[in-house]
């Protein structure tokens, strides 16, 4: 029986293969008068791979969407090495390049209203409206806005690092952080091991180690960034940076179905955790990396550099700003680089997440709605 169907099928292959090495008189005449190499243009499959590619968006686009009640059906370890095993920090590379490469001025516009339709950007609040301007993509993703469209909320003591959407936030409980609601990863893992010993390491776990005051609480945030976002991320209040510290790693998409899938992805994929001090005490801004989203830049510090090969995962980089003088920034002091509320910080290549892990009086109560849209400057919470 299965050679009767191997049979059918290589009969078939072969009349489809005769039919297609036979063109037509009409065929001949059309390619007669051009480049006698070159095939017909056909547009019915052009249109088949346009619209799977669109239709796969959709999907990946209602995966992120997906009931959030639901019971999480997390991946296993097996299938999490299978998707790392994918080459994504050299397709991020190679999406950086393309990039970097200038359009031609007649081509920038389709380009760009595709994007703009495709993920609903709003240029109306960019700085630079007419899509001429940009002469690649890069420049494009990157795209200053307007100063008036994003306020800062004077009134709020922290505010949003960014542009998108909240996907978890809370109190930090027994050293475990929730990426979204039923799915944790470790804070140490997070953050990688202290840089100050504590006074008694056997009574105290990793967390209670970062709070400066018995009477506060570890809080973080997390916000997620869509492509169709503005890239660039901001301070959320004022505060001291003390230390970078550069995390290589995967470069897995951070869309929420995905954050929902695999435990610990942001422990997984690399990342530059700033960390520092504020009013109340510990505070750290943490940008995330993702697939097509390798170049994390951070304003103040020339010296780093994400996604290149010379790093190996598993490994972390620190770079201390404490005592460094005005050689990272001229306002930074003796007690690191001093970043006010609202500040330009750094930007993505393209979307991916902020988390926010910050201590504060235990009266400190957030402002939001899991799942809620949110814009840089908006207030988070309050005391």
């Amino acid at each position: 029986m299965m050679m009767a169907v191997a049979v059918r099928l290589w009969s078939g292959a072969l009349k489809i293969s005769s039919r297609m090495s036979l063109p037509s008189c009409s065929q001949h005449r059309s390619l007669s008068t051009g480049l006698r190499l070159l095939p017909r243009p056909r547009p019915f499959p052009l249109l088949i791979v346009t619209g799977g590619c669109y239709l796969g968006y959709q999907q990946y686009k209602r995966w992120g969407q997906q009931d959030k009640e639901a019971a999480p059906h997390l991946a296993t370890p097996t299938q999490v090495a299978l998707y790392r095993t994918v080459p994504t920090r050299l397709v991020s590379r190679t999406w950086g390049r393309l990039n970097r490469l200038d359009l031609p001025i007649w081509l920038r516009k389709p380009i760009y209203s595709l994007y703009i339709w495709t993920f609903g950007v709003n240029m109306q609040e960019a700085a630079v409206e007419d899509l001429h301007h940009y002469k690649n993509l890069g420049e494009f993703f990157r795209r200053r806005l307007k100063p008036a469209v994003r306020p800062v909320c004077a009134a709020s003591c922290l505010t949003s690092p960014a542009d998108g959407k909240i996907l978890h936030f809370g109190r930090v409980k027994n050293s475990e952080v929730e990426q979204v609601k039923g799915v944790t990863y470790s804070l140490e893992n997070f953050l990688g091991p202290q840089t100050k010993q504590s006074k008694d390491l056997s009574s105290s776990s990793f967390q209670d180690r970062l709070l400066l005051s018995p009477d506060s609480d570890l809080f973080h945030v997390v916000v997620y960034l869509a492509p169709g976002d503005y890239h660039c991320f901001h301070s959320p209040t004022d505060w001291k940076v003390e230390l970078r510290r550069h995390f290589p790693g995967s470069l897995m998409s951070v869309n929420p179905g995905v954050a929902r899938w695999v435990k610990e992805l942001f422990c997984l994929n690399e990342r530059v955790v700033l960390r520092g001090q504020w009013q109340h005490g510990f505070f750290s801004l943490t940008a995330v990396g993702a697939t097509n989203v390798g170049s994390i830049r951070v304003y103040f510090d020339q010296e780093l550099r994400t996604n290149t090969p010379r790093y190996s995962k598993g490994s972390f980089h620190d770079r201390s700003y404490v005592a460094m003088g005005d050689q990272v920034k001229p306002a930074a002091g003796k007690g690191g680089v001093a970043l006010h509320k609202g500040e330009p910080v750094g930007e993505f290549n393209l979307g991916s997440t902020i988390v926010l892990l910050f201590e504060a009086p235990r009266d400190f109560t957030f402002s939001l709605q899991p799942g809620q849209r949110i814009r840089m400057g908006e207030g988070l919470g309050s005391l």
